[in-house]
């Protein structure tokens, strides 16, 4: 956060000494001071909505700046804002989520840092370009807000480009012009001890190549088939086909923030109706009923779903405790398998 701010106050601090009002900020309907205020703004609105645990609406406050506030007054302002805002993400919990409209009417503390610094790079390039100058911020920072609040975006040659191409700011050889947009923080599904938190491209990056993924897990990792799925997860980002509501969730148990294992379709629902999904569990956390809790809620949450018809299930024949699991979940064998390997299915 403060990288983005302090790139921002020294590409602007360049100009500070021109007239902003009036002058349209790129493709904005406002002007380059009013697209500066609204800047801090979000800043210090994502801020509040972190540091006051916000669950339902917006804390019910704005800033204003003072009558006679100057340009550089303005950047001084985005300074301080996004000091708070970084300030709120570094003491938040790692498990708080806080209300943000879209799309699932929550953010964790890594989604607000990425829509802040989304907010501060894209109107950043629109003063910049109704004030007639350059402007490219790290790419790091672009592509952090890409892997965490992007997801469908599929990377183009760089990441700059993509999130201006993504917010109809920009093109990108091969990719029709973008028309409309919004951000997609990750997706939350509760069970009764357990938390099913959606992985995000920038999650499945760390966990496939060894990382914790920003987890705290129960025992020494990941078992082998998380990293596996985190490596599909991947390559689905990768080739522009991800769907993040149809990836890879990891089990966080409730009641000390530790993650247990993880759970995941393998890809969005075919034709007919059917997804696929699977599931492991560290080793430290077998036999505690956690795969069939988190087990039921994902399927239940997946058969909400009017395109979908059916949660099915495979496990080799060998597999007893995974056997159990699915059973108990309420899946049925079906006649799908065969001598390698058993079929389930649960029908809505």
């Amino acid at each position: 956060m403060e990288e983005a701010v302090a790139d921002c106050v020294a590409a602007l601090g360049a100009v500070v000494d021109r007239d902003w009002t009036g002058v349209r900020a790129g493709r904005l309907e406002w002007d380059c001071r009013e697209t500066a205020v609204h800047i801090a703004s979000d800043l210090i609105a994502y801020a509040g909505q972190l540091a006051g645990r916000a669950q339902d609406a917006y804390v019910p406050f704005e800033i204003a700046l003072d009558e006679g506030t100057d340009n550089a007054g303005a950047l001084q302002t985005i300074g301080a804002t996004g000091a708070l805002l970084a300030a709120a993400v570094r003491t938040t919990p790692r498990a708080v989520r806080a209300f943000h409209p879209y799309p699932f009417r929550h953010a964790n503390r890594e989604g607000f840092a990425a829509m802040g610094i989304a907010e501060v790079l894209l109107h950043t390039h629109d003063i910049a370009e109704g004030m007639g100058i350059g402007y490219e911020p790290p790419a790091g920072l672009a592509s952090f807000v890409l892997t965490r609040i992007f997801p469908r975006v599929q990377p183009g040659p760089t990441p700059w480009r993509t999130l201006l191409w993504a917010t109809g700011r920009g093109e990108l050889p091969g990719r029709e012009p973008v028309t409309g947009w919004k951000w997609n923080n990750n997706l939350v599904i509760p069970a009764e001890r357990l938390t099913l938190e959606g992985v995000t491209p920038a999650v499945a990056a760390d966990l496939a190549v060894g990382g914790e993924g920003g987890f705290d897990w129960l025992g020494p990792g990941p078992f082998e088939g998380t990293r596996t799925a985190a490596g599909m997860l991947l390559k689905q980002y990768e080739e522009g086909a991800f769907r993040p509501e149809w990836g890879m969730f990891v089990l966080v148990r409730r009641e000390d923030d530790r993650a247990v294992g993880g759970m995941g379709f393998h890809r969005a629902p075919d034709e007919n109706g059917r997804v696929e999904i699977g599931y492991d569990l560290t080793e430290a956390a077998r036999g505690n009923g956690y795969a069939t809790e988190a087990l039921r809620a994902l399927s239940a949450w997946a058969l909400g779903h009017e395109e979908v018809t059916s949660v099915y299930a495979r496990t080799d024949p060998d597999n007893l405790p995974s056997q159990a699991v699915i059973t108990r979940a309420g899946f049925t064998r079906t006649e799908d398998g065969d001598e390698d390997e058993f079929a389930y299915e649960l029908r809505g």
